[in-house]
C-alpha cells in the first residue's frame, strides 16, 4: 500500500465536495467507512505478520524482555495516518471504485 503524505491534523472538510461524486453525503460516508475498514484490516494483518517474527512462545511467568526492533516497528505503525484519513484522501482523489447494489 503506497502512502502519500497525509496530515494527521484535524481538518475541516467541505461536505459538498465529499457528496459530489455520489450525490449523497451518507453514501459517500458509507463508502469512506467501508474503505477505512479495509485499510485498517490490511494494516493490522501486516503489523501482526511483522510482529510474529519476534513472538516468544515461552509459557513462563518470568519477565519478558523488550525487543528494540519490535518497538521500532510498532512506533512506525503508530505514526501512520489513521485509516479514516487515508480513506477520505483516496475518495477525494477518485481512487476508490464503488457501485450501488441496485445498479447491478
Amino acid at each position: 500500500m503506497e502512502q502519500r503524505k497525509i496530515s494527521n491534523n484535524t481538518e475541516t472538510r467541505n461536505l459538498a465536495e465529499i457528496a459530489a461524486p455520489t450525490g449523497n453525503v451518507y453514501e459517500s460516508a458509507m463508502i469512506i467507512a467501508k474503505r477505512s475498514n479495509q485499510i485498517a484490516a490490511s494494516i493490522k494483518q501486516e503489523l501482526s505478520h511483522k510482529l510474529e517474527e519476534f513472538s516468544n512462545y515461552a509459557d513462563t511467568l518470568e519477565e519478558t524482555f523488550e525487543n528494540r526492533e519490535q518497538i521500532e516497528i510498532s512506533k512506525h505503525y503508530e505514526r501512520l495516518p489513521k485509516p479514516t484519513l487515508s480513506a477520505i484522501d483516496e475518495f477525494q482523489h477518485g481512487e476508490i471504485f464503488y457501485r450501488k447494489a441496485s445498479e447491478e
